[in-house]
């Protein structure tokens, strides 16, 4: 059986639609260096072993480019961060807090791996409102006002 190009079509859309299933972000690499493999072959014809070849090397140059170049910096986490990392940080209250109660506050960039975070203060302060982090306690953030 020989490999035409509009199978290896299919097998990228079929990696690429089962990404949705699997929640690392790889298999789409894998399903595009099929696609790149698919428009290769309508092309110019390869034999099975070079398609096979340019398939492997095309998704795992795609998956190292993601990885080193654009994933560049998001791989932080909240274990084994200081708070000098957060403390300082402003960001929007989404919902408003009351002393000894539980809000959430949105960042405009993404801190310790998520844009909005629980938090607490010791005052009251309506949604809407700037906030600052003063303190990481668990997996809250103790905020005051801007």
């Amino acid at each position: 059986m020989t490999l035409e190009w509009w199978h290896w079509v299919v097998f990228g859309f079929v990696l690429i639609i089962a990404e949705l299933a699997v929640p690392q972000f790889v298999l789409v690499w894998f399903g595009l260096g099929a696609l790149l493999v698919g428009v290769a072959m309508l092309l110019v014809g390869f034999g099975v072993t070079t398609q096979l070849f340019i398939w492997t090397v095309a998704s795992l140059a795609m998956i190292v480019l993601w990885f080193k170049v654009f994933k560049r910096g998001a791989h932080k986490t909240r274990i084994g961060m200081s708070d000098a990392y957060v403390v300082g940080e402003v960001g929007i209250l989404t919902k408003g807090v009351q002393p000894f109660g539980r809000g959430s506050v949105r960042f405009q960039k993404p801190l310790m791996g998520s844009e909005v975070w629980e938090c607490f203060a010791d005052e009251a302060i309506g949604a809407n409102d700037r906030v600052r982090v003063v303190a990481v306690e668990g997996n809250l953030l103790k905020v005051g006002r801007a």
